[in-house]
């Protein structure tokens, strides 16, 4: 390993892949440091699906259209608005050469998977999921020339008046060293796994969290930008959270601890009272509300309830959902007040007006009369056995970040743009998302600013 290289990338995953190959493409001298160890490389990506990107037709492994204004109104709606427009639209244009630019780095596509409910004329699966994607890109950049150090603990960046000079690491049989570079990008992701940076935002209510991926994105890397004069982006109590099943592992359960049946039943509290309308909006838009909601609750705490006639209607989990016969015997087996879950679900069930389901639109099925409605989807829950999971918040990712130019370029705090530091993925998603989420949008932030990151890192360096 030189200790001077054109380009360095901090981080594993997605965007860093795609900004070290677009990097070393552009003629760099690249080498990336993954903080994690071989096995577990690649963050978040490990445990992705799909990609969201605008393109003008149907192709083999896409139903139909999604033009570059759907997708910003997509955007603008599941964020309220709460975007960089310049960013994000810049970001959407770009998504259109990214389906074939990643397929060129050797990712494979294929059709949506069933029970993914809506995503098969928008969003594009991964061969073989998240890490056979990751696995494809690393052998790209390995193919290409670019040095990978894993088990690379950054300890310091040497930053002065905006411009990176070196990094300092640590690494568990080599020791300490330091590597200076012409252009840095980071692409190192959030601080989800760092329970105590939460509990600044959430108090004890994060203490309940549990951690969807790497346990090693702990933000040490965004905090020492932010430390030594990057300029801030986003709220810092905001993040992609979804709701999980509550006897997932506290770190690294992935995509089989997602639960996507929300939409099919009703989801109580502690108290067996519902509080949010669960047909607010077609699933991929509104998943990613539930993980805040749950954080809200007593206990941060939820079940989702249902019955046995919609058990075939979604992806199924890792974890089997808890039955009863009767309400009563299933209010037991979550050991919440039985007379409260049946005055619940029957007052739910008096409220459906009929209507023709249809999981795919916006449909008619809607209650009446009570307090949170349920505004699409709505059916009775009468045919046992009734089924619940109980969920908690699942952290996927951080939005407090780095604030980028559309060269993916970092500003520093004064508004003067770095000299030589750029940022893609989780660590400058802020600019994008200001708040919400919609399914896949993450890899497109990835993939999109690790490309435009490591070319203008490159060009840098080259001039």
């Amino acid at each position: 390993m030189s200790s001077k290289y054109d380009v360095l990338v901090i981080g594993g995953g997605n965007a860093a892949l795609c900004a070290a190959i677009s990097a070393r493409r552009g003629g760099a001298s690249v080498l990336v440091l993954e903080g994690a160890p071989k096995f577990y490389r690649g963050g978040n990506t490990r445990h992705t699906r799909n990609m969201r990107c605008a393109h003008d037709a149907a192709t083999e492994i896409l139903t139909g259209p999604y033009t570059e204004e759907e997708f910003w109104e997509d955007l603008l709606r599941v964020t309220g608005g709460k975007t960089d427009e310049v960013l994000a639209r810049h970001m959407i244009r770009e998504s259109k050469d990214i389906l074939n630019w990643i397929v060129e780095q050797g990712v494979r596509w294929q059709p949506s998977l069933g029970g993914t409910l809506s995503l098969g004329r928008t969003n594009s699966f991964f061969l073989g999921g998240g890490r056979a994607m990751l696995n494809a890109l690393y052998l790209t950049a390995e193919r290409l020339g670019v040095d990978v150090e894993y088990d690379a603990e950054v300890t310091d960046l040497v930053i002065e008046d905006g411009m990176f000079l070196a990094a300092r690491l640590k690494r568990p049989i080599k020791g300490e060293t330091e590597i200076r570079a012409t252009s840095l990008v980071a692409a190192a992701g959030g601080f989800e796994a760092n329970i105590e940076w939460l509990k600044q935002y959430w108090g004890e209510a994060a203490d309940n969290f549990l951690i969807r991926g790497t346990p090693y994105n702990r933000g040490s890397v965004l905090k020492m930008l932010l430390d030594k004069g990057v300029q801030e982006v986003g709220d810092p109590t905001q993040c992609h959270a979804v709701a999980i099943d509550a006897r997932a592992p506290k770190f690294d359960g992935g995509i089989i601890t997602r639960h996507d049946s929300v939409v099919f039943g009703i989801v109580v509290n502690k108290h067996s009272q519902r509080f949010y309308d669960e047909g607010e909006d077609i699933w991929p838009k509104r998943y990613a509300i539930w993980g805040r909601l749950v954080a809200a609750q007593p206990d941060q705490i939820a079940y989702i309830i249902f019955d046995s006639t919609v058990v075939t209607s979604f992806m199924p989990t890792l974890f089997p959902p808890i039955a009863g016969q009767t309400v009563a015997e299933l209010a037991g087996k979550l050991e919440l007040d039985p007379v409260a879950l049946e005055k619940t679900i029957t007052e739910f069930n008096a409220a459906v007006r009929p209507g023709t389901f249809d999981h795919t639109v916006l449909d008619d099925c809607v209650t009446e009369g009570i307090t949170p409605a349920k505004t699409h989807w709505a059916r009775r829950i009468e045919t046992p056995p009734y089924l619940a999971y109980p969920v908690r918040p699942g952290i996927t990712f951080t939005y407090l970040g780095t604030r980028v130019t559309k060269e993916a370029r970092m500003l520093m705090a004064d508004g003067r743009p770095s000299a030589n530091m750029f940022a893609a993925g989780e660590i400058m998603a802020g600019n994008v998302l200001g708040k919400g989420y919609a399914a896949g949008m993450g890899m497109t932030i990835g993939s999109v600013f690790g490309r435009i990151a490591g070319r203008e890192a490159a060009k840098h360096a080259r001039n």
